[in-house]
């Protein structure tokens, strides 16, 4: 099974959201429905960018380098126009 580590960005207040999922087109339409708490202010969403791995566990680990300080504020810069 392959697992994802994705970006999404509000087309509400431009806010990125990172996150992980063994399925991104479910998860995608999850955060878009309002059934997830985190992301349900910030709604609708706009699919950004995704990476792909063959565990879950390497999915987890990127996600939690994505959302570290210095990582956070390059996905901010890099997608700040889109």
């Amino acid at each position: 099974m392959k697992y994802f580590t994705y970006v999404l960005k509000s087309c509400k207040n431009n806010h990125l959201y990172v996150g992980s999922t063994g399925d991104l087109i479910k998860r995608i339409l999850f955060h878009n429905s309002g059934k997830a708490k985190s992301t349900k202010g910030y709604r609708p969403w706009k699919f950004i960018k995704s990476y792909q791995f063959n565990s879950r566990k390497e999915a987890v680990r990127y996600e939690r380098f994505l959302k570290t300080g210095q990582q956070k504020e390059k996905l901010k810069e890099k997608y700040r126009d889109i």
